[in-house]
């Protein structure tokens, strides 16, 4: 199996598991952000079959935009938000998970031969990183969902 055919694993099962957890959590706002998270590693996974093209690309994402519109939206409705711990460790799994993509992605980047393909690698290990902050924020949110928005300002998520 080369590189480019594990890497669409992956993110099939990346895919996957975020629409479990969307099905298991019950707050409208944090399903919307794991579906758009899923919807992220469908892309992902399409540019990955793309790359054994002569010259595929990359679309840009808004998806710290917009998953950052959600938890704006909490903070505005004031909804008691009250995780349990699974939740939590379910949310930690699938970002040590995007840690690992990251990884792979930044050291196959390193391996490939063209140009084009070293380049969307590169892009696709910044993506990751881009899911690692935002699920790092979920996790920083529903430890503490009273003070986390005024507090850290969202500032994890910038533009890269």
């Amino acid at each position: 199996m080369d590189i480019f055919d594990f890497a669409i694993e992956k993110e099939k099962e990346a895919e996957k598991y975020y629409r479990e957890i969307a099905e298991f959590v019950s707050d409208k706002g944090l399903t919307r952000i794991l579906t758009m998270l899923a919807d992220e590693e469908v892309k992902h996974r399409k540019i990955l079959e793309e790359m054994k093209t002569p010259s595929p690309a990359i679309a840009e994402t808004n998806i710290l935009k917009d998953v950052k519109n959600v938890f704006v939206q909490f903070k505005d409705e004031k909804d008691s938000f009250n995780p349990n711990i699974s939740q939590i460790e379910m949310y930690k799994k699938a970002q040590e998970r995007e840690r690992q993509s990251m990884d792979f992605y930044q050291e196959k980047s390193d391996e490939v031969e063209l140009p084009e393909q070293k380049e969307l690698l590169v892009k696709m290990a910044g993506e990751e990183k881009r899911h690692f902050f935002i699920l790092e924020n979920i996790i920083d949110f529903v430890s503490r969902p009273q003070s986390w928005l005024e507090n850290a300002e969202f500032n994890k998520l910038e533009e890269y």
